[in-house]
């Protein structure tokens, strides 16, 4: 299957930032989004856990941890901000937190629609470039998913090394080898 473009995040308000985030905002980093209920027992037990985790350890030049508040069941019991604060503040969740757009159509806020998600909790990796590199639904291993943003930090380090020339030779890679200095070494 071949990777898709992120679709936009509609969201009606951002916790825990200053100003809304937009996905094309964050290109350049890897992008982890997990979408979440604060009522959701695999959320509250595994996926934010592990989020907090990921914006621990990652660096945020090159990773950026979001969540997405998306509430499609008991609404009158998690769906007001002043509810989703209070969660965030008592589970000293940090990172910046969208809240799902509702929708007029259903029950499925605008967000999770757009992204197919099945429930919660949901968990989107995106590329530098802005691209769905995974979209899982359920808990993920700590190992895979630490595994999964480091192959993704790699992608845009594995370009061809290709230096300059320096006063002892060329020095560096082309598409017919590596040379380790001049052009003395040709034929060793």
């Amino acid at each position: 299957m071949e990777p898709q473009l992120a679709k936009p995040l509609e969201t009606v308000d951002w916790l825990n930032s200053s100003n809304p985030i937009s996905l094309e905002s964050l290109r350049g980093k890897v992008v982890l989004i997990e979408a979440f209920q604060m009522l959701c027992p695999g959320c509250v037990s595994h996926a934010l856990p592990q989020a907090m985790k990921v914006r621990q350890l990652f660096n945020e030049e090159d990773v950026a941890v979001i969540g997405l508040h998306t509430v499609f069941e008991h609404h009158s019991a998690q769906g007001t901000k002043a509810a989703l604060e209070a969660f965030l503040h008592e589970y000293r969740i940090s990172f910046p937190v969208g809240i799902d757009a509702p929708s007029q159509q259903g029950p499925l806020p605008k967000t999770m629609t757009a992204y197919q998600m099945r429930g919660t909790p949901t968990s989107i990796l995106i590329d530098r470039n802005g691209y769905v590199r995974k979209h899982k639904f359920g808990a993920e291993q700590d190992m895979v998913l630490g595994a999964e943003i480091m192959a993704l930090l790699r992608e845009q380090q594995a370009a061809p090394l290709i230096e300059t020339p320096s006063e002892g030779g060329h020095i560096g890679c082309t598409e017919d080898g590596c040379v380790i200095g001049g052009e003395e070494n040709e034929g060793v």
